[in-house]
Protein backbone atom coordinates (compact mmCIF):
# COMPACT_ATOMS: atom_id res chain seq x y z
CA UNK A 1 0.00 0.00 0.00
CA UNK A 2 1.41 3.70 -0.69
CA UNK A 3 0.92 6.21 1.57
CA UNK A 4 1.17 10.22 0.97
CA UNK A 5 2.19 12.41 3.60
CA UNK A 6 1.80 16.12 3.38
CA UNK A 7 3.65 19.03 5.42
CA UNK A 8 1.43 22.09 4.47
CA UNK A 9 2.96 25.33 4.14
CA UNK A 10 1.80 28.16 1.82
CA UNK A 11 5.24 28.85 0.49
CA UNK A 12 6.34 25.41 0.07
CA UNK A 13 4.40 22.04 0.87
CA UNK A 14 6.58 19.16 1.56
CA UNK A 15 5.14 15.90 0.38
CA UNK A 16 6.30 12.24 0.76
CA UNK A 17 4.91 8.79 -0.66
CA UNK A 18 6.32 5.43 0.95
CA UNK A 19 5.08 1.95 0.52
CA UNK A 20 4.14 -0.25 3.10
CA UNK A 21 4.56 -4.31 2.55
CA UNK A 22 3.75 -5.78 6.01
CA UNK A 23 6.25 -4.33 8.49
CA UNK A 24 8.42 -3.21 5.83
CA UNK A 25 8.22 0.65 4.79
CA UNK A 26 10.41 1.69 1.59
CA UNK A 27 10.69 5.28 0.11
CA UNK A 28 9.13 5.71 -3.61
CA UNK A 29 9.40 9.94 -3.91
CA UNK A 30 9.61 13.04 -1.64
CA UNK A 31 9.29 16.74 -2.77
CA UNK A 32 8.05 20.47 -2.29
CA UNK A 33 5.85 22.11 -4.07
CA UNK A 34 6.67 26.13 -4.05
CA UNK A 35 4.25 28.65 -4.50
CA UNK A 36 5.34 32.48 -5.13
CA UNK A 37 4.10 35.96 -5.06
CA UNK A 38 1.68 38.04 -3.15
CA UNK A 39 -1.76 36.68 -4.55
CA UNK A 40 -3.00 34.40 -2.07
CA UNK A 41 -5.62 32.57 -4.78
CA UNK A 42 -2.82 31.97 -7.56
CA UNK A 43 -0.25 30.37 -4.89
CA UNK A 44 -3.69 28.35 -3.27
CA UNK A 45 -3.72 27.19 -7.10
CA UNK A 46 -0.17 26.46 -7.98
CA UNK A 47 -0.27 24.19 -4.73
CA UNK A 48 -3.56 22.31 -5.71
CA UNK A 49 -1.84 21.62 -9.15
CA UNK A 50 1.25 20.18 -7.83
CA UNK A 51 -0.36 18.15 -4.99
CA UNK A 52 -2.63 16.68 -8.04
CA UNK A 53 0.14 16.09 -10.17
CA UNK A 54 2.21 14.21 -7.40
CA UNK A 55 -1.12 11.89 -6.37
CA UNK A 56 -1.21 11.32 -10.24
CA UNK A 57 2.25 10.42 -10.54
CA UNK A 58 2.62 8.21 -7.31
CA UNK A 59 -0.94 6.85 -7.12
CA UNK A 60 -0.99 6.87 -3.44
CA UNK A 61 -4.36 4.41 -1.56
CA UNK A 62 -3.70 6.80 1.73
CA UNK A 63 -2.75 10.08 2.93
CA UNK A 64 -2.04 12.25 6.15
CA UNK A 65 -1.66 15.76 6.85
CA UNK A 66 0.49 17.42 9.95
CA UNK A 67 -2.32 19.87 11.82
CA UNK A 68 -2.09 23.22 12.22
CA UNK A 69 -0.44 24.25 15.15
CA UNK A 70 -1.84 28.04 16.07
CA UNK A 71 0.87 30.69 16.58
CA UNK A 72 0.92 34.54 17.74
CA UNK A 73 0.08 35.83 14.46
CA UNK A 74 -3.45 35.33 13.86
CA UNK A 75 -2.79 35.98 9.99
CA UNK A 76 0.25 33.64 8.93
CA UNK A 77 -2.19 30.73 10.92
CA UNK A 78 -5.02 31.68 8.86
CA UNK A 79 -2.80 31.54 5.75
CA UNK A 80 -1.76 28.16 6.83
CA UNK A 81 -5.15 27.04 7.54
CA UNK A 82 -5.82 27.66 3.53
CA UNK A 83 -2.70 25.59 2.49
CA UNK A 84 -3.73 22.52 4.70
CA UNK A 85 -7.17 23.13 3.28
CA UNK A 86 -5.56 22.25 -0.31
CA UNK A 87 -3.93 19.76 1.45
CA UNK A 88 -6.59 17.90 2.75
CA UNK A 89 -8.75 18.55 -0.57
CA UNK A 90 -6.89 16.95 -3.18
CA UNK A 91 -6.27 13.48 -1.65
CA UNK A 92 -9.91 13.73 -0.71
CA UNK A 93 -10.78 14.48 -4.25
CA UNK A 94 -9.11 11.44 -5.75
CA UNK A 95 -11.05 8.97 -3.07
CA UNK A 96 -8.48 8.95 -1.05
CA UNK A 97 -8.48 8.78 2.92
CA UNK A 98 -6.81 11.37 4.97
CA UNK A 99 -5.43 10.75 8.36
CA UNK A 100 -4.77 13.83 10.12
CA UNK A 101 -1.80 13.96 13.33
CA UNK A 102 -0.51 16.64 15.44
CA UNK A 103 2.82 17.59 15.23
CA UNK A 104 3.53 15.55 18.33
CA UNK A 105 2.17 12.88 17.83
CA UNK A 106 4.27 12.18 14.31
CA UNK A 107 7.25 12.89 16.61
CA UNK A 108 6.34 10.18 19.07
CA UNK A 109 5.98 7.86 16.39
CA UNK A 110 8.97 8.53 14.46
CA UNK A 111 11.35 9.17 17.10
CA UNK A 112 9.76 8.45 20.25
CA UNK A 113 9.94 11.26 22.08
CA UNK A 114 6.85 14.15 21.11
CA UNK A 115 8.92 16.85 21.60
CA UNK A 116 12.14 15.03 19.13
CA UNK A 117 14.18 18.12 17.38
CA UNK A 118 14.54 18.49 13.45
CA UNK A 119 17.27 16.46 12.97
CA UNK A 120 15.98 13.56 15.26
CA UNK A 121 12.96 12.99 13.17
CA UNK A 122 15.20 13.15 9.85
CA UNK A 123 17.85 10.77 11.25
CA UNK A 124 15.19 8.18 12.29
CA UNK A 125 13.19 8.71 8.93
CA UNK A 126 16.38 8.15 7.43
CA UNK A 127 16.98 4.99 9.22
CA UNK A 128 13.67 3.85 8.56
CA UNK A 129 14.17 4.51 4.86
CA UNK A 130 17.40 3.81 3.99
CA UNK A 131 19.27 5.45 1.22
CA UNK A 132 16.09 8.32 1.26
CA UNK A 133 17.65 11.89 0.15
CA UNK A 134 15.03 14.26 1.07
CA UNK A 135 14.76 17.38 -1.46
CA UNK A 136 13.56 19.56 1.71
CA UNK A 137 13.27 19.62 5.40
CA UNK A 138 9.27 19.72 4.61
CA UNK A 139 9.50 16.93 2.29
CA UNK A 140 11.12 14.97 5.39
CA UNK A 141 8.97 15.77 7.56
CA UNK A 142 6.13 15.04 5.04
CA UNK A 143 7.94 11.32 4.94
CA UNK A 144 7.74 11.80 8.75
CA UNK A 145 4.10 12.18 8.50
CA UNK A 146 3.27 9.35 5.76
CA UNK A 147 5.60 6.99 8.36
CA UNK A 148 2.98 8.08 11.15
CA UNK A 149 0.16 7.05 8.79
CA UNK A 150 1.91 3.85 8.15
CA UNK A 151 2.18 2.81 11.65
CA UNK A 152 -1.58 3.95 12.38
CA UNK A 153 -2.72 1.85 9.27
CA UNK A 154 -0.68 -1.22 10.38
CA UNK A 155 -1.99 -0.95 14.00
CA UNK A 156 -5.85 -0.34 13.04
CA UNK A 157 -4.87 -3.52 10.40
CA UNK A 158 -3.77 -5.82 13.33
CA UNK A 159 -6.51 -4.67 15.09
CA UNK A 160 -9.51 -5.33 12.58
CA UNK A 161 -8.23 -8.72 12.17
CA UNK A 162 -8.12 -9.66 15.88
CA UNK A 163 -11.58 -8.25 16.32
CA UNK A 164 -12.76 -10.18 13.07
CA UNK A 165 -11.41 -13.82 14.79
CA UNK A 166 -9.25 -14.39 11.72
CA UNK A 167 -6.27 -14.38 14.06
CA UNK A 168 -5.08 -13.37 17.49
CA UNK A 169 -1.89 -11.07 17.77
CA UNK A 170 1.31 -12.38 19.52
CA UNK A 171 4.30 -10.61 20.78
CA UNK A 172 7.38 -11.61 20.95
CA UNK A 173 10.51 -10.79 20.80
CA UNK A 174 9.37 -7.18 20.30
CA UNK A 175 7.39 -8.05 17.13
CA UNK A 176 4.27 -8.94 16.39
CA UNK A 177 2.53 -11.52 14.21
CA UNK A 178 -0.52 -12.75 13.35
CA UNK A 179 -1.29 -16.22 14.71
CA UNK A 180 -4.66 -17.71 12.44
CA UNK A 181 -7.33 -19.07 14.75
CA UNK A 182 -7.97 -22.60 14.47
CA UNK A 183 -11.45 -23.83 12.95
Amino acid sequence: MRVMGIDPGLRNLGWGVIEMDGPRLRHIANGTIHSAGDDLAKRLVALYDGLSNVIATHSPEAAAVEQTFVNKDAVATLKLGQARGIALLVPAQAGLAVGEYAPNAVKKTVVGVGHAEKGQVQHMVRHQLPGVVFDSPDAADALAIAICHAHHLQSAQRTHAALLGRGALDITAGQARVRRARP
